[in-house]
């Protein structure tokens, strides 16, 4: 079976920065693989793009431009954060308050996104809002480990379910034994 829209992929992959040879970023293993539903918007297009038509058993490499990955560092989603978010009980949460560590927080519209933490001043914190590799060149070098059919209830819900439930553990609408 090959890789195409609406088909389950599972993935192990070496993720470099820049080029082949470059530091290893993320690995992604067996015991873990990455798995997905393809052609449904939920990973990077020209990611998806690489891998279409292939089949269990193929190895792929490939690179992504970072116009083609995460996309440029956008300068103004670097935001100083009133210090008054990170209380908890009146106390600044020093647990989740350090320099490079990622918080997760919401928007004023209650969109999640996640941001790092720059700098820590008296009334402010620094956040870059960025994806982590933006602004960086990405190196894939992998095996297609699996391809299957998706099931009905994936498909209607958008993403891959494992024993019974969401793989992410959240479905949003309560629908899942997660």
């Amino acid at each position: 079976m090959e890789i195409k829209k609406e088909k389950v992929v599972s993935i192990t992959y070496e993720l470099r920065k820049d080029t082949e040879n470059g530091e290893v970023v993320e690995k992604v293993t067996e015991e873990n693989p990455l798995t997905f539903l393809y052609g449904v918007g939920g990973m990077l297009p020209k990611f998806e793009a690489n891998l279409d038509g292939m089949k269990a058993g193929e190895e792929f490499k490939f690179g992504l431009n970072s116009e083609d990955a995460y996309g440029p560092v956008v300068e103004n989603a670097v935001v100083d954060v009133p210090i008054d978010v990170f209380k908890v009980d009146g106390q600044v949460d020093t647990n989740i308050l350090q320099v490079g560590n990622m918080v997760p927080m919401m928007d004023n519209s209650g969109n999640r996104l996640n941001g790092q933490v720059k700098n820590i001043g008296d009334e402010t914190v620094k956040m870059d809002f960025n994806h982590p590799m933006a602004g960086k060149d990405l190196f894939f070098a992998g095996t297609v480990k699996e391809v299957r059919d998706a099931t009905e209830e994936e498909l209607s819900h958008g993403h891959v379910h494992n024993n019974g439930g969401c793989a992410d553990g959240n479905c949003g609408d309560g629908s899942c034994n997660c």
